[in-house]
């Protein structure tokens, strides 16, 4: 039977929809840790590493200035609520998001004649000047010469976002819906374009696709991606908007999440994200477990910096499509083994 156009849109939905059905009822879970340190900063992370990914992974342009954008998008929302009496909450997050778009089409001219190397140093540029720009002028925190402001308590409408669990339904509302929108644009004829100018820019352009408006538009929409997570990092998680929030070492972290979980996956942003925030909690506990106090925060974070290090080489070298092929791998072996044994 011949297979409908819809159909493989649909299966991509199918396990987004089991997500967020298990994703809704841990909002019922009694338990503020796991909101605030857990399952709030994860999504965050998540939605940057799926803007990241729809631009390195689906439309092949590196990029090392993704916490840049975040820093944007949150300073954005920041300034809007700051200085717009009366915006709310939804449209100072979707403006700021188009300000980082915007930016984002900015920097990514340089996509236009440069690749490779030169185009992830051109991206990186983007983060010191953020970086300098945010630490150099107050204005951006309202006139506060610390750099570091509160997030403004969240409304919308009427109901106040000002618990851990209310926290972390927003944030998985606005990461549901802009995945459900990412998964439509890789099932579209945009997402096909992408991956055309990924493996070959003269081939495609042989196919009749607009290689430079494509390389745009998806610098444009990571970028907008990546603002939004910017935002929820810094209001929902941090729940403070300073410069040192969105660092170099944020960046990389967005890159080892893509690289981790697998390129050109929506769901690998996902699978990448949750190693990067659980790694270090589990590093935590089994460290004060095995060795007690002297098994400190700074030791944690340089054990989980080589623990990183290495699967990002054993990844590259031994599954390039990271945790979401191996996902696969095991969702295929086991109804196979299940067969074998009821034969």
């Amino acid at each position: 039977m011949a297979r409908s156009p819809a159909q493989p849109a649909a299966n991509a939905f199918a396990p987004f929809t089991l997500a967020l059905a298990i994703g809704i009822a841990l909002g019922f879970v009694p338990s503020d840790y796991l909101f605030d340190a857990v399952l709030t900063p994860f999504l965050a992370i998540s939605l940057a590493g799926l803007g990241l990914n729809l631009l390195a992974g689906y439309a092949g342009q590196v990029s090392l200035g993704s916490a840049a954008f975040m820093a944007i998008g949150a300073f954005g929302t920041y300034n809007l609520l700051l200085r717009v009496p009366g915006l709310p909450l939804l449209a100072a997050i979707v403006i700021a998001g188009l300000l980082t778009a915007a930016l984002g089409l900015v920097f990514g001219l340089p996509s236009l004649r440069l690749r490779g190397f030169y185009l992830a140093i051109a991206t990186l540029a983007a983060q010191f000047v953020v970086q300098w720009a945010l630490d150099t002028f107050n204005w951006f925190s309202g006139g506060d010469t610390s750099g570091v402001v509160e997030a403004p308590p969240l409304m919308i409408v009427s109901l106040a976002i000002n618990t851990s669990v209310r926290r972390y339904l927003f944030c998985l509302a606005v990461v549901a819906f802009l995945t459900a929108v990412a998964i439509r644009l890789a099932n579209s004829r945009i997402g096909r374009e992408f991956l055309a100018v990924r493996d070959n820019e003269t081939a495609a352009r042989i196919l009749g696709v607009k290689v430079l408006s494509t390389k745009l538009f998806a610098c444009v929409v990571s970028s907008f991606y990546i603002g939004v997570a910017g935002t929820l990092w810094a209001f929902l998680y941090l729940r403070t908007i300073e410069p040192d929030g969105f660092d170099l070492d944020r960046s990389f972290e967005i890159l080892f999440v893509i690289i981790i979980g697998g390129l050109a996956s929506i769901r690998g942003a996902f699978l990448g994200a949750a190693f990067i925030v659980v790694l270090p909690l589990v590093l935590s506990r089994l460290g004060d477990a095995i060795f007690g106090a002297t098994f400190d925060s700074g030791l944690v974070d340089i054990v989980e910096k080589i623990i990183l290090g290495v699967l990002i080489i054993a990844f590259l070298r031994a599954e390039p499509e990271g945790l979401s092929a191996l996902f696969t791998r095991v969702r295929i072996l086991l109804p196979s083994q299940a067969f074998s044994r009821s034969s």
